[in-house]
Order: C-alpha cells, then structure tokens, then sequence
C-alpha cells in the first residue's frame, strides 16, 4: 500500500512538473511585458494561487512539504520582487534558467571560467554528502520505531539530526543536477551550523541560507529603511515564523498551534537584543569557545520547548516513517526491474 501511495505521487510529480512550467512561462512573459509595480503584480497573481495551491496536489508529507517550501514560500517570494523589479528572478534569463530559479531552492550564478568560485561550499563535496546522507538516514528512520524509550533530548537530537542530513541530501542532489544540465554554480546553503557562535551567526550565515536570502529583500530591507533594524529583524522571524506554519500545515494537515511562531519570534527577539548588547563597546563578550556551546544550546532547548513539539503532536515521524518504507519498497521493485531487463534481453 505504502509502494503504491509512492508510486502514485511519482505521477502527480509530472502532472505538477508540466503545471509549474507552463506557471512560470507565462510569468516571464508577463514580467516582460509589463514594468514593476501593481500592474505587474496583478499579471503574476495567478502563477502566486497555483504556488500556493500546489501542495494540495500530493498525498504524502514528503511531496507537500517540498513542494510547499520550494514553490508556496521561496517561489512566490521571488515573484512577488520579481513584481517590483528586483532579483534573483528576471524575465532576461532563458525559460530553463528561469523555471530553476524560481522553482528549485538554489541561487544561481554563472560559473567564471573553469576555476573555483570565490563561495564554496564548505562541507564536502556533493556526491561525498549524498553518501554520507544516503548511508545515515536509513538508521535514522529505524530508530524512530524505538522512540517511546528515549528521552527528549534523544529525540531532539534525532530531529535534529535528521533534519540537516534531509537538507544536506536534498540541496547536494539538487546541486549535482543544477551543474550537470545549466553548467551553473548553487551558492552554499549550509555552512556548518555547528559552530555559529552567535543567533544572528546561525540564522543569517549558517543554517539554512535559502531563507535568509529571500527574506533579506522582501522583509528585512523594505522594513529596516523604514523602521529600523531591530524591527527589521524581527519582521524578518514573525514572516520566518507564519510560513513554517504554512509548511507545518501543508505536511501534517492541522492547524498551526502557533508554538513555531512563537520559536521564531522568540530567536528574533534575541536576536535584536545580542545586536544590541554587541553594538555597546567594551561590553563583556563570550569567547567563542563558550559562545557556540551556549547558541547551541539555546537553539536546541528553545527548539524542544517551542519547535519539535509541533512535529512530534502531528505525528510527523510516523508519517515519515510510513513513507520511507514505501519508498524502499518502490526502489527495491525498481531495481528488480532493473536487474530484469538484462535477463529479458538475453532471452
């Protein structure tokens, strides 16, 4: 039943695939008939409702949660300043590239030459994090099966774990895929969360860089040019914060409790008082070598006070789970297929 649920989405992901570009086709024609403002807004409002709706599309959490973080948060975000004329979307790029962009969490930029780029990556390389992923995760959804006997924090650092690898498997293959067909670079998306040494070091420089880069132009900067950069920032983790509900709903089908907006405003609030307290000269300062155990630790206490409780009360895990299994059963049928082929060529 499982393998069936997952072959089934794999045929809502062409149907979907076919909608988003036909969706953005249409969006860069219409951007580029028409100049920044209202009207271009009103011409790119029907590509926003299918983004939007598009979750609605797939049965499994796995399929809504991507399609909802590419496309319903990071997609329309770069429509709507596509809508008043600023980057990274434009109506100049080739359909291929603009699709990507706008679809697919990366940030392009065209390689110079044939050396190294000035922003590399600083993990490992992508087919090395894929392995790494690909070999850990397995272990990881089999010990969900034993959660009932662990502690919170064993669990938090279950979630926690899994959570990145997800990222580092997900953003390493979308790489692999995005330099192999556009011969274009992705810019680093994870940058070793485990040693920020501050909130804003973490949320802004490390961890999950896709978010920060979207937010910056459409929330921070608009809000701080007007109202300074304590409500800047903390716009910035009030949006951060309703959209991960947006997400939450979109994987679990409940109604937000509101405890992740309470995390991410809560980080803001933080946020702007450690900018505050380090803009005062002479003030004490933790050295580092303090200062990353204690953002850690913030984030991880504050994560299991406010953030996993959500998941943990949808059942997300067992939804995970669930569908983990299906997809192993799917690629063990698909490599007996495989493994067939040469057989029934033989014959």
């Amino acid at each position: 039943m499982a393998a069936a649920l997952m072959d089934g989405e794999l045929g809502s992901l062409l149907k979907v695939s076919a909608a988003v570009w036909a969706a953005m086709a249409y969006a860069r024609v219409a951007a580029a008939r028409t100049s920044p403002g209202a009207g271009r807004l009103a011409a790119l409002l029907p590509t926003v409702v299918l983004f939007y709706g598009i979750p609605f599309a797939f049965s499994t959490s796995t399929f809504r949660g991507s399609s909802g973080f590419f496309l319903s948060w990071l997609g329309t975000f770069k429509l709507f300043l596509l809508a008043i004329g600023r980057g990274p979307l434009d109506p100049s790029l080739s359909l291929l590239q603009f699709v990507c962009s706008a679809s697919l969490p990366v940030k392009l930029r065209q390689s110079t030459g044939g050396g190294k780029s000035k922003k590399q990556d600083p993990a490992s390389a992508p087919a090395r994090k894929i392995l790494v992923a690909g070999a850990v995760i397995p272990f990881i959804i089999y010990a969900y099966q034993f959660k009932e006997a662990m502690s919170r924090w064993q669990l938090l650092l279950l979630y926690t774990v899994h959570i990145y690898l997800s990222l580092e498997l997900l953003l390493a293959s979308v790489h692999a895929v995005i330099h192999g067909v556009l011969r274009m670079e992705m810019e680093p998306q994870v940058d070793r969360p485990y040693l920020a040494s501050s909130l804003r070091d973490f949320w802004g420089r490390r961890w999950n860089l896709m978010v920060p880069a979207i937010l910056r132009p459409s929330v921070y900067g608009p809000v701080r040019a007007r109202f300074g950069d304590a409500a800047g920032v903390l716009a910035s983790f009030l949006v951060s914060g309703l959209m991960h509900e947006l997400m939450f709903y979109y994987i679990m089908w409940q109604p937000p409790s509101g405890d992740v907006t309470a995390f991410f405003v809560l980080h803001g609030v933080c946020t702007g008082a450690e900018a505050w307290w380090g803009r005062h000269a002479g003030w004490w300062r933790p050295p580092r070598v303090l200062a990353v155990p204690l953002t850690l630790a913030f984030v991880g206490g504050t994560g299991l006070w406010l953030f996993f409780p959500a998941m943990i009360r949808g059942g997300l895990d067992a939804l995970v789970l669930h569908e983990c299994q299906g997809m192993v059963v799917l690629m063990e049928q698909a490599g007996r297929w495989l493994a067939a082929g040469p057989v029934l060529s033989s014959r």
